[in-house]
């Protein structure tokens, strides 16, 4: 439904014909072509600008995101050697779980290939901004498209941190409301994994946060000005070598991580929380590269 995507390549290892079939039946400018099976990766990926990658199994009850790591990590680095070799200079999406292991393998991958670009990898956590802004704007009885709360530090657990001292329009919010606000943005895609009782995880809304995010890379790689996202990208803004706060993206992906900002009390505890956590999701992710023969 986007304008900006002129073509549009969707493949898996199995049933993209029929979601292509069924996709290309819409009176939308976009071309759909599909591509099946291992043979076909290369093939999808020539020439793409934007590659978005949601790979991998689902979360079931009782299961954390990184318990998906042994199969979706393959599965990303996987794709992650189709664009080095067949679409280098493309913005990559990572959207496959655990997000803040996922991340630093793809960039693992792009360094051993020798095409690894930190400003054009991003790992997505729109859907933890699009909860937060919801879950708020209840809380306000505000329509949540006026708010924006920004969301920091990884996507997974307490490494998910909103920075509710910063959420626009100002509001100040009590002890109680911050402590249920933040638990409940944390523990947002348990909520549905735990609602669909064993049939998967949160699909519709990633899939809307998801296209969100693509907007606003592909306006700003268009060179639309001003252009502001949380994202989990390479960064300088902690001493972790991956970190999720607001970019400012532009024609080459992310032009500038931006600083976190006034933190207070509660936010600061949290930060010190996550980072441990953090840290260990990253060098797993790290170490499960350096084992791989690519």
């Amino acid at each position: 439904m986007n304008p900006l995507v002129s073509v549009l390549h969707l493949y898996d290892v199995v049933n993209t014909p029929g979601v292509t079939a069924d996709l290309s039946h819409t009176d939308t400018s976009t071309l759909v072509r599909g591509y099946v099976g291992k043979d076909q990766l290369e093939a999808s990926l020539v020439g793409m600008d934007l590659v978005i990658i949601p790979a991998g199994v689902p979360r079931k009850p009782g299961m954390t995101r990184d318990d998906l790591f042994n199969i979706n990590a393959g599965i990303v680095r996987t794709l992650c050697e189709g664009v080095a070799k067949c679409c280098p200079n493309a913005v990559v999406h990572i959207i496959s779980n655990p997000v803040n292991s996922t991340v630093p393998i793809a960039a693992e991958v792009f360094k051993r290939k020798g095409v690894y670009d930190p400003r054009r990898l991003m790992g997505v956590t729109s859907l933890d901004v699009v909860r937060a802004n919801t879950f708020v704007a209840e809380v306000l009885g505000v329509d949540p498209q006026l708010v924006d709360v920004p969301v920091i530090g990884g996507h997974a657990g307490i490494t998910i941190l909103p920075l509710l001292s910063q959420v626009k329009p100002a509001y100040s919010f009590t002890k109680d409301e911050v402590t249920y606000l933040t638990k409940r943005i944390q523990n947002g895609g348990t909520e549905v994994v735990e609602a669909k009782a064993g049939a998967g995880s949160a699909t519709l809304s990633m899939a809307y946060a998801a296209a969100k995010f693509a907007d606003s890379t592909l306006r700003a790689l268009r060179g639309e000005a001003g252009v502001i996202q949380c994202a989990f990208v390479p960064s300088q803004v902690t001493d972790l070598p991956y970190f999720a706060s607001k970019v400012w993206l532009g024609r080459n992906g992310v032009e500038e991580v931006l600083p976190l900002g006034p933190l207070n009390e509660y936010e600061r505890e949290g930060l010190a929380k996550l980072k441990m956590e953090l840290k260990a999701s990253i060098e797993k992710g790290i170490a499960f590269v350096a084992r791989q023969q690519l």
